[in-house]
C-alpha cells in the first residue's frame, strides 16, 4: 500500500520515538500547571500566588520493532523492519502542545485555566504476515503461502483534538507537618479529525506468488471510520493539525488527591505523592464527511481478493471503496456521528527527599480501558523512576522507564528557573538499542 497509514505513522515516529509526556519534569519540586497537568490537586502546592504558562511542547512515540540505531544507521526497509518476526507491530505517537495558560492561588483555594492541542496515532496489534502482504505485495522473486487466524483487534488509527481546561483544588487538611488536597479539572473537548481502519476475528490464507499477493478463504469484522481531513488522505501530516476544527462536542474530568509530609523547615517536604484519574470522558466527532460503518469480510475459497490493489491507496475511503467493489465486503451497520473515548489512565507518583537536594520519584501510569476497541484513543501503561538534583532554581534529573511497548528507556533533563528541556530516552537512543525517542520543552512564569 503506497504511503499507507501504517508507513505514514512510522516516519512521523521517525521524529521522535515514548508515551509519558514531559518525563521527570511533571513531578518536579517546582510545582506548578505541569504538575496540575498530571493531578490538578498539585495546584494548592504553586510556590507563588500566580503562574503562567508560555509555552509546553511534548512528542513522544514508542514502537516494538525499530530501535533508534535502525533510524540513523542509514538502513531504509523501515516496512520490512517494522513487519519483521511473529510478535505483533505496536506503535504509539503522541504529541502534546500546552498552550497559554493561568492559575492563581487564593487562600484554601487554587484555579487554573488551560489550553491544549493532541495528536495521537496508534497501530495495535498488527499481525505481521498480513501487514507485511499489504505493504510489501510488490516484493518479487518469492512463493509463499501463509495461513493467518488471528482472534486479535488489529487497528491503525490516528486523532488530534483541542482542549480548555476549568480547574479548582482545595487544601482539605494542612498543618506544620502534613497537608492534604484534592482537584478537579473539567476539559472542554473540541475534536479535530479522526481515522480508524481496524479487523477483529480475522482468519484466512496468503498466497504470494512472485509479487502477485492474493487472500482466499478469508473472513474477519471490519471497521472503517473517519472524520474531517484524515478521511481524504493520510500521507500528509498537516492533517493531523486541526485542533479545534469540529467546536466544542465533548468533555472529561480528571480528578486527584495529594498528600505532603513537610520536612521540618516546611521550605520543602519528605515525600509529595498523588493519585488521578484522568481522561475520563469523550467527545463526538461531527463533519460532512463523517461515517463509522462495520463490515463483515469473507471471501470464500476458491476466490481471491487482489492485496496489490492497495498499494497505491492514499486515504480510508479508498481503501473502503476498493473493497466495496470487490464484492466481499457486506455492511453490518453503521452511524454518522460517532463518540471516542478519551485513553482514561490511573497514575501515581510519589516523590521522595532522600537526602538534602537529592530525590528520587517513582511513577505508574496504567490504562484503564481495552485498546482494541473502535472508538478508544489508545495509551500505554508505563513504570519510571527519576533520581533528581533540585534546587530552587536549577534541576537535573534522569527519567528510567518501562514502558509497555518499548520496554526500557533512560534520559536526562534539566531546568532553570522556568525553562526547562529533556528527554525521557535519549541516553538509551545514544546506546543505538531503544525501541524509543522523545523530546520535550517549555517556558512558564511564577510569582
Amino acid at each position: 500500500m503506497k504511503k499507507t497509514l501504517l508507513l505514514t505513522l512510522a516516519m512521523l515516529g521517525t521524529a521522535a520515538f515514548a508515551q509519558e509526556h514531559y518525563s521527570g519534569i511533571s513531578t518536579s519540586r517546582r510545582v506548578g500547571l505541569l504538575n496540575a497537568n498530571l493531578n490538578p490537586a498539585e495546584l494548592t502546592n504553586m510556590q507563588g500566588t500566580y503562574e503562567v504558562n508560555i509555552f509546553n511542547f511534548s512528542i513522544n512515540a514508542a514502537n516494538n520493532k525499530m530501535t533508534f540505531g535502525d533510524l540513523v544507521g542509514g538502513n531504509d526497509d523501515f516496512e520490512e523492519m517494522l513487519f519483521a518476526g511473529n510478535e505483533p507491530l505496536n506503535m504509539r505517537i503522541d504529541a502534546e502542545i500546552l498552550g497559554p495558560a493561568f492559575a492563581m492561588k487564593v487562600n484554601k483555594w487554587a484555579f487554573g485555566i488551560s489550553s491544549a492541542a493532541n495528536v495521537k496515532a496508534s497501530l495495535v496489534d498488527i499481525n505481521t504476515t498480513l501487514g507485511n502482504a499489504v505493504t510489501n505485495g510488490g516484493v518479487e522473486s518469492i512463493s509463499e503461502v501463509y495461513e493467518i487466524l488471528d482472534g486479535d483487534s488489529q487497528r491503525a488509527t490516528g486523532v488530534s483534538w483541542g482542549e480548555i481546561g476549568l480547574s479548582a483544588a482545595r487544601e482539605l487538611f494542612n498543618n506544620e507537618r502534613h497537608s492534604v488536597s484534592a482537584g478537579i479539572t473539567f476539559n472542554l473537548l473540541f475534536p479535530g479529525t479522526y481515522a480508524n481502519m481496524s479487523t477483529s476475528r480475522f482468519s484466512g490464507t496468503i498466497t504470494n506468488n512472485f509479487g502477485d499477493v492474493e487472500l482466499t478463504n478469508a473472513q474477519a469484522q471490519v471497521n472503517f471510520a473517519y472524520s474531517g481531513s484524515l478521511a481524504g488522505d493520510f500521507s500528509d501530516s498537516g492533517n493531523f493539525t486541526e485542533f479545534f476544527a469540529g467546536g466544542l462536542n465533548g468533555l472529561s474530568t480528571d480528578i486527584g488527591i495529594n498528600y505532603q509530609w513537610k520536612a521540618i523547615d516546611s521550605t520543602t517536604y519528605k515525600i509529595n505523592a498523588g493519585l488521578a484519574i484522568k481522561n475520563l470522558g469523550s467527545m463526538t466527532f461531527k463533519d460532512d464527511n463523517n461515517e463509522s460503518t462495520n463490515y463483515t469480510l469473507d471471501v470464500p475459497e476458491g476466490q481471491s481478493l487482489d492485496l496489490n490493489q492497495f498499494e497505491d491507496a492514499e486515504s480510508i475511503e479508498e481503501i473502503e471503496d476498493i473493497l466495496l467493489a470487490s464484492g466481499y465486503l457486506a455492511r453490518t451497520g453503521g452511524a454518522r456521528d460517532f463518540k471516542v473515548k478519551l485513553p482514561a489512565m490511573l497514575t501515581a507518583y510519589a516523590d521522595v527527599n532522600v537526602y538534602k537536594k537529592w530525590f528520587i520519584t517513582g511513577y505508574v501510569q496504567q490504562k484503564l480501558n481495552e485498546d482494541g476497541e473502535n472508538d478508544q484513543i489508545v495509551v500505554q501503561n508505563i513504570v519510571s523512576f527519576t533520581p533528581r538534583y533540585s534546587t530552587k532554581f536549577f534541576e537535573a534529573y534522569t527519567p528510567l522507564s518501562f514502558n509497555e511497548v518499548s520496554d526500557f528507556t533512560a534520559g536526562i533533563g534539566f531546568r532553570l528557573g522556568g525553562f526547562f528541556m529533556g528527554s525521557g530516552s535519549i541516553l538509551s537512543a545514544a546506546l543505538g538499542d531503544t525501541n524509543q525517542a522523545d523530546a520535550y520543552l517549555g517556558f512558564r512564569i511564577g510569582f
